[in-house]
């Protein structure tokens, strides 16, 4: 398994001949007894390194609750904060964290590699903390905004962080199981957003508790990590071999430790020690991979899966479907199509389940155009639109959601993986629709849907 790991992270890293030659020496003439050999056979316990992943999760549970967190509750906010009927207003609240991630993305690698993995999840948790908490006290417009925009800070350092953590401590076995907890984490945060804005018509500003609810797993997130392993690779990458090996048989057991660290040399030899500049990601040896991971995030995002997640409640209360109802069904669609994308990922491969989810959502769309066809009598073309949707969310789980984040780490180089992560998968995935203008789209989108659910119901 780690000779195969090997040779498919070599076929995306070019190096001078003279360098291969040396990694070969390494194989070669490395002290490795038959002993550990025979320990290669068999795999490191996925137990060890588990419970270090589920705290790193966490961010991605909290970057899920706040995608969701204003769904339900956002009539209630603008009627407290005076701005009722204003419909930028609303779309600048859904989409100012956006802003803030978008800025944040930029320094999310420098932040990974310059003070480590477990430091960068305190320094996300730390800024959702503190916008939450604004965000829950606020009784303004602006204080809103600036909450939304700090939460936003910490969404854009959290996916980078996690992604990379949780394919440097995992085992190869399990690499795939363990990067769907990403996606899974994601859905339940945004199942427990829309699950706890349930009251919120009920009992009169129930949205601060919303907000002020998410404040605890941030706050378990910055304490737990104190206590978790940090990233072997990151510790080598610093010179800190002694505890690179320490925290290798905290996660794998003693008995793998020898083995890891040589596949680490083997990994490293051909990286040049000098500190990457953002212009060798952009072009020569390292241009084509991060093509490929920018382009992945891109079509990820252009999807229109962030129009579905933030505005579910509204297209389908025009449906005539109940808002919990339909929030239920979103997260069940999402948190299904999560799971059998982890009992799938280490059969049969990244590629394939990229494939099958694209064709999916494809299919899905295909199915709402239908739907939006003259032809189609309106209880049809209902069922079809929230047909539509919820397989739209299931495939989009299958695949395009949980895949990037797990492959793009496999595939870089040690030496620009923090960095491309944070070009690929943080700049580049919200540039892919800048915050603002996003905002102001979306809600024209959802103008059109809903006239167009609300025309479909009138003739059912």
């Amino acid at each position: 398994m780690w000779e195969r790991e090997g040779r498919a992270f070599s076929m995306y890293k070019r190096m001078p001949s003279r360098d291969r030659s040396d990694v070969m020496d390494v194989e070669e003439n490395s002290a490795f007894s038959q002993d550990s050999m025979d320990v290669e056979t068999t795999n490191p316990s996925m137990w060890l390194s588990f419970p270090h992943v589920v705290v790193g999760t966490l961010s991605s549970f909290l970057f899920g609750y706040h995608l969701g967190v204003v769904n339900e509750p956002l009539e209630s906010i603008s009627l407290d904060l005076g701005f009722s009927g204003n419909t930028l207003a609303e779309g600048l609240v859904v989409s100012t964290c956006l802003g803030g991630a978008l800025i944040a993305s930029l320094f999310s690698g420098w932040i990974a590699d310059g003070v480590g993995r477990r430091r960068a999840f305190q320094l996300c948790a730390l800024p959702m903390i503190i916008g939450a908490s604004t965000s829950a006290t606020t009784k303004t417009l602006a204080g809103m905004l600036i909450g939304r925009f700090l939460v936003g800070t910490g969404m854009g350092i959290g996916p980078s962080a996690v992604a990379l953590y949780v394919t440097e401590v995992s085992p190869a076995s399990v690499r795939g199981t363990y990067g769907s907890f990403i996606q899974i984490a994601t859905c339940l945060g945004l199942m427990v957003a829309l699950f706890i804005g349930i009251p919120v018509k009920e009992i009169a500003g129930w949205w601060r508790i919303c907000f002020w609810v998410s404040t605890i797993p941030a706050g378990f997130l910055a304490v737990a990590m104190m206590f978790c392993a940090e990233s072997p690779h990151w510790l080598y990458k610093q010179g800190r071999i002694a505890e690179a090996e320490a925290e290798f048989e905290r996660l794998l057991g003693g008995s793998h430790v020898k083995y890891a660290m040589v596949e680490l040399a083997k990994l490293d030899r051909g990286d040049d020690a000098d500190t990457v500049k953002l212009s060798e990601l952009f072009y020569g040896r390292h241009f084509r991979v991060v093509y490929i991971g920018s382009t992945l995030f891109a079509l990820q995002q252009l999807s229109g899966i962030n129009a579905v997640f933030y505005f579910s409640s509204s297209v389908f209360k025009s449906a005539g479907v109940p808002s919990d109802v339909a929030n239920a069904f979103i997260g069940v669609a999402n948190l299904s199509g999560s799971i059998i994308a982890m009992l799938l990922m280490d059969k049969l491969g990244r590629k394939m389940l990229l494939l099958w989810s694209f064709f999916g959502m494809a299919i899905s769309m295909l199915v709402q155009v239908a739907a939006a066809n003259t032809f189609v009598s309106g209880s049809a073309s209902l069922y079809l639109s929230v047909g539509g949707m919820l397989m739209f969310v299931l495939t989009f789980a299958l695949g395009a959601g949980p895949v990037p984040s797990l492959l793009l780490p496999e595939i870089f180089p040690s030496r620009i993986r923090a960095k491309a992560m944070a070009i690929c998968n943080q700049f580049l995935r919200w540039l892919a629709l800048p915050a603002f203008a996003r905002a102001t789209w979306t809600a024209a989108l959802i103008l059109d849907v809903r006239k167009r659910l609300y025309d479909g119901c009138s003739l059912c």
